[in-house]
Order: C-alpha cells, then sequence, then structure tokens
C-alpha cells in the first residue's frame, strides 16, 4: 500500500472512533439510569458497570472529550498531510474542508443521532471499550479534573436549586408520551409527586357548604339531616357553627336511637383542629395519629373556616371517590368545541388546565371559578356580565347575591392561530 492509501485508511479508522467518542458521550449523557437499574435487576451486568461508569460522571466526561479531541486533531493533520501530496501549497485548506464535513456528519451528526434513540444499548455495547480509554488517560483525566477543581474554587458559581418535583413531573410526562406510562398511571404517579406541595386550602370543604348539627337539636331533627345527606359523619357545633366541638358516626348516632337514649353528648367523638396552610400531607398524618377522618380547619380568629375529611386528602392522589349514595356533580358540560358551561364551585386550577392556559394571578387566594371571577371583576356580578382572560371569553349565566353560580366560557382564536389561516 502506497503512502497515500495509508493516510486515506487512517482517516476511515480517525473518522470512525470520533464517532465513537461521540456516540459514547451522547449515549452516557441521555442514557435513563431508572431503565438501567431495571435492566441490571434483570441480570444485565453490562448495565451495572455503565451505572458505576456514571458514578463519576465528571471523569468519564472528560475522559470522552479528550480522547475526541485528540482523535479529530489527528484526523486534520493527516488530512492535511494527504491533501498538501495531492494538490500541493493548497492542500490545508482543502484538507480543512473535506475533513470537517467528514467529521461533522460521520463523527458529530450520524453516531449522535443513533446514540440517543438507543442510548441504553450503546452505553452497554462500549463500556468496555470507555472502561479501558479511563484507564489509558487516568493520568491526562485527573490533571483535567484538577484544573476544572481549580476553576470552579476561582469562579464560584452558585447551584441552581431547581424544584426536584418539577423535574419528576417532567420525566413522568415524558414517560406517558414514549408509551412507557398509561395516562392514568402517569396522572397518579404525578398527584402523588405534587401531594407534598397541597395545603388544606387547596382541598377544604369551605364554611358555606358544611352540614352540621346543634349538640342541642333533637334527635328527630339529626335524623333528618342524615336522611337527607349521605354523609356517614356530621360535624357537631355547641352555639354557633365557629365553635365545632366534634363529630358524630351515623352508626352511632342510630345506636343511640336503638337504645332509646337522647344525650348526643355521648357519642361525639373529637375532631382535630387545623389551619389553612397546613400541608395535607403533615394533616393526614395527624389524622391518623388521632384515630380520627376529620379535621376542622380554623380561621385566624379560631373561627370554622371550613372541615377536612382523609377522604378529601385521599381524593388529591387517586381522583374522585364515588359511593352508591352519592350525587355526581357534574362540573362542565360542553356545548360545542370552545363553548362550556361551568359550575362556580369546580375548582379553577382544574379549569385552567383542562384549557391549557396559566392562571396569572394565582396567588390571590381564590380557589374556586367563583372566587376568580369575584376577582377578576372586582365584585359579585349579575347574571349577563362578561369579561376577557387571555383567549377565554368569560360570561356569568347563573348568580345570586353572594356567588357566581355557574359560568360560560368561551375559547377564542389567538393572534396567532388567526394570522396561520
Amino acid at each position: 500500500m502506497n503512502q497515500a492509501g495509508q493516510y486515506i485508511l487512517a482517516i476511515i479508522v480517525l473518522v470512525f472512533f470520533s464517532g465513537l467518542f461521540s456516540a459514547i458521550e451522547t449515549a452516557y449523557s441521555v442514557a435513563n439510569k431508572i431503565r438501567l437499574k431495571n435492566m441490571y435487576s434483570d441480570g444485565e451486568e453490562k448495565a451495572g458497570e455503565v451505572l458505576k461508569v456514571l458514578e463519576n460522571f465528571d471523569r468519564f466526561l472528560v475522559t470522552a472529550l479528550i480522547g475526541n479531541n485528540v482523535v479529530n486533531i489527528i484526523t486534520a493533520t493527516v488530512g492535511t498531510l494527504l491533501f498538501t501530496m495531492w494538490v500541493g501549497t493548497n492542500g490545508p485548506t482543502v484538507s480543512t474542508a473535506v475533513i470537517t464535513v467528514l467529521v461533522l456528519v460521520f463523527g458529530e451528526i450520524t453516531p449522535k443521532s443513533l446514540a440517543k434513540q438507543f442510548p441504553e444499548k450503546v452505553a452497554m455495547y462500549t463500556v468496555g471499550f470507555v472502561k479501558f480509554v479511563q484507564v489509558l488517560l487516568t493520568p491526562i483525566t485527573w490533571l483535567m479534573l484538577g484544573w476544572q477543581w481549580i476553576v470552579s474554587k476561582v469562579i464560584h458559581i452558585e447551584e441552581d436549586d431547581s424544584d426536584i418535583a418539577d423535574e419528576l413531573i417532567t420525566m413522568v410526562d415524558e414517560a406517558e408520551k414514549d408509551g412507557d406510562l398509561e395516562e392514568h398511571e402517569s396522572d397518579l404517579i404525578s398527584a402523588a409527586i405534587e401531594f407534598n406541595d397541597l395545603e388544606v386550602m387547596d382541598v377544604f370543604t369551605p364554611r358555606v357548604d358544611i352540614i352540621a348539627v346543634d349538640i342541642n337539636d333533637p334527635i328527630e331533627k339529626i335524623e333528618e339531616v342524615y336522611r337527607m345527606n349521605s354523609y356517614s359523619r356530621l360535624p357537631v357545633y355547641e352555639s354557633s357553627i365557629d365553635h365545632i366541638i366534634g363529630v358524630i358516626h351515623e352508626k352511632d348516632f342510630y345506636e343511640l336511637i336503638y337504645r332509646n337514649q337522647t344525650s348526643l353528648r355521648k357519642i361525639v367523638k373529637p375532631v382535630v383542629y387545623t389551619s389553612p396552610n397546613t400541608k395535607i400531607s403533615q394533616l393526614l398524618k395527624k389524622l391518623q395519629t388521632n384515630k380520627t377522618h376529620m379535621a376542622v380547619v380554623l380561621d385566624e380568629f379560631g373561627g370554622t373556616d371550613g372541615i377536612i375529611t382523609v377522604e378529601d386528602i385521599i381524593e388529591e392522589l387517586v381522583g374522585e371517590i364515588w359511593d352508591e349514595h352519592d350525587i355526581v356533580e357534574e362540573f362542565y358540560t360542553k356545548i360545542n368545541d370552545t363553548t362550556y358551561l361551568i359550575k362556580g364551585d369546580a375548582e379553577v386550577d382544574d379549569m385552567f388546565d383542562r384549557f391549557d392556559i396559566e392562571d396569572d394571578d394565582e396567588d390571590e387566594g381564590y380557589i374556586s371559578v367563583s372566587g376568580w371571577v369575584i376577582y377578576r371583576l372586582g365584585h359579585i356580578p349579575e347574571v349577563g356580565e362578561s369579561f376577557d382572560y387571555k383567549n377565554l371569553h368569560v360570561t356569568v349565566t347563573e348568580a345570586d347575591q353572594r356567588t357566581v353560580l355557574q359560568v360560560k366560557v368561551t375559547i377564542q382564536e389567538t393572534e396567532t392561530e388567526k394570522e396561520d389561516e
């Protein structure tokens, strides 16, 4: 083989190794550690070796970059020698153009694209080569890592306290898009991740919706309340709803009637008291410790702000729980593809999620659609009042003197959608 043939062969081999280093860098950077751990648990030993390499990712990255740059420099040098032999003084210029195209196509774009599609497989296939190169380049690698440490001390950059919960939810969404998770599985995992961020005020039943009985009410009246509602437990207050003293269970109440007793105090069980800003995860533990199913939410003056039950908390994880006696309430009625009737007591966060809109005023304290409408208009509206918010046109269709009962929401075309047409 003549000298030109040797140069060509050398370039082919070097471009191959350039592509190999590029593929390795991409594969190890995007490989899913959870998937690798599952593979290792299933007996795939190479997955375990990849995980060991990733434990010191900085060392791996420095090794891959050194290897890739050394190969590319040698490729450029050999290319210059080859084209100088062929075209004389214009050799370096021609070599730069040709080698750049070769390295870009076969040493960067193609291998990185393939590695991105199958990162775990590429990582496992190349782990032996990676470990060999790491050992081979150990002195240079440690020198570079030492320099990196010095630079990080001189140029101190504060770490970004990224929201881990948001990152996890993004991973779950990606897993759902990739088909690794069903929609209901994704919803359950996302709810579990967000669970610790929820406060009592996001979940509780407000004061105006509380169905409770007075400790001094006659048995017949309390029995009527039980018959007209499907609750197994009722809050009991003394003199005023602001002074809830406990809760009675339906089973205990009817046993009281069966024994011809009339003293309600005998069956009143204590309740837990909490604040609107308590995390529901903390409250759940408190309810478990106290072996009770209901907590009274107190306002800043010690009055009753609402109540919250274990069922309310669990529903934040698994969705609405309906039993055979519950009346299923539909908060949304679809009129057509762009128009909906929405109940005033529907959760405003759910409405924004449904219409894929970000709430710019989410810190203002409202929870329901009614509260949001009142906030936007600045007063308790009358039927027929309307306003626009982003691409939504909202019209009040039912209201009373205290609250908004129902609105009609029409989704309007955005300026971008109009321009696309």
